[in-house]
């Protein structure tokens, strides 16, 4: 189970189970990593996110935002009811649960809530997985091959059938490692789910939406509807 460590009224740091490292509140301040030269890169899309060192092992800071029309409000503010139910202390407690299933996820490290008044913000800190890149970023460059759709499907069928819903499954957040191993990240109101019929088809609509969307926004996308044939296959065990 997570441990919770407050080290004062208004700050909590989550860590995972297996974790025995201290954990300060500077870990999730990408200066901090910055200034002990640990920073190994990032990633910008609608928002930064931070690779760092920590013994030997790389690790992934992520800040909290919110996104569409009430992002622009709120920006990274949520309301505050409880360390427990706020969605770093549930993303860190999901993705141990995910590893626990052996399920090819981010190994959750340690979450960060600030609470200020009504309100908190938060981080999230996890490994990095190794010689991975997202499928938007593959797509720019070449074309994926039959069985690695296929491997696509599959690996989304496997957190179906756990009862894993995903609530943003888009191709920015389906990786392959340089073993062509498929991996599911960002699971931000992720939840395990009684299995039904409705909430995984709405999983693979939302990823197919995902995928059209960047075939006609990008100048080069090597994606063809062919592909989503494979990727179904894979999914439906063909």
């Amino acid at each position: 189970m997570s441990k919770i460590h407050s080290p004062n009224h208004h700050e909590f740091i989550v860590t995972a189970n297996h974790v025995a490292h201290e954990v300060h509140p500077d870990y999730f301040d990408a200066s901090y990593w910055q200034q002990k030269n640990q920073i190994t890169g990032s990633s910008v899309g609608r928002n930064t996110t931070w690779f760092f060192q920590l013994d030997q092992l790389q690790y992934v800071l992520r800040h909290y935002y919110r996104g569409g029309m009430i992002g622009k409000l709120l920006n990274d503010t949520y309301v505050f009811t409880g360390v427990t139910k706020t969605r770093a202390f549930r993303e860190l407690h999901l993705l141990e649960q995910l590893s626990t299933m052996g399920l090819n996820a981010p190994k959750p490290f340690a979450a960060f809530i600030k609470r200020q008044g009504l309100y908190y913000r938060a981080d999230l800190i996890t490994q990095r997985i190794e010689g991975a890149q997202d499928i938007f970023h593959l797509l720019q460059a070449e074309s994926l091959h039959q069985q690695q759709w296929m491997s696509i499907g599959h690996t989304i069928r496997q957190f179906h059938d756990k009862g894993i819903y995903h609530a943003d499954l888009n191709i920015h957040n389906i990786l392959m490692d340089d073993k062509e191993d498929i991996w599911l990240i960002d699971f931000d109101r992720g939840e395990q789910r009684k299995l039904d019929d409705i909430w995984p088809q709405a999983n693979l609509d939302r990823l197919l939406r995902s995928l059209n969307k960047e075939k006609n926004q990008q100048k080069r996308f090597y994606w063809q509807k062919k592909d989503w044939e494979y990727l179904l296959e894979g999914y439906h065990g063909s």
